[in-house]
């Protein structure tokens, strides 16, 4: 899926293009289809959650799904699980479901953002508001 690959259905856009949907080609797999019809992932995460690769570059992948492909290639670089699901042009429940199944596999590691006693890090809330003001 990343720089010229194909995607999960075979669209050979680029998952960041600029395209219109309705000049797209509709997809032969529905996306809830690669998670089994599965809704719900096997362990909770923040969409905000940082995922990274544990496999290496030299690592073949090949014998895993097309799915699990484009996450390791994307998660090559630090993403958030809201990034994966936008680059993949995917349901964020999908991606979900995929990165918790990937992370029980130890293909890749989430990293949760840390919440004190379920409140929100006070410095995260004032880097957002600053980013938000700038635009």
């Amino acid at each position: 899926m990343v720089s010229g690959q194909q995607g999960w259905a075979g669209d050979s856009t680029p998952p960041h293009s600029a395209a219109p949907r309705s000049q797209k080609q509709s997809s032969l797999v529905r996306p809830y289809a690669v998670t089994g019809g599965r809704t719900a992932p096997r362990m909770k995460f923040a969409m905000e959650a940082l995922v990274s690769s544990v496999t290496s570059e030299y690592q073949d992948i090949s014998l895993l799904s097309p799915e699990y492909q484009a996450i390791i290639q994307l998660t090559r670089n630090v993403r958030s699980v809201a990034e994966i699901s936008a680059l993949l042009r995917q349901p964020l429940g999908v991606v979900r479901v995929l990165i918790a199944d990937m992370a029980s596999e130890g293909l890749i590691r989430v990293h949760q953002p840390a919440l004190d006693a379920g409140k929100p890090d006070l410095n995260l809330l004032e880097r957002v508001l600053s980013g938000l003001r700038r635009l």
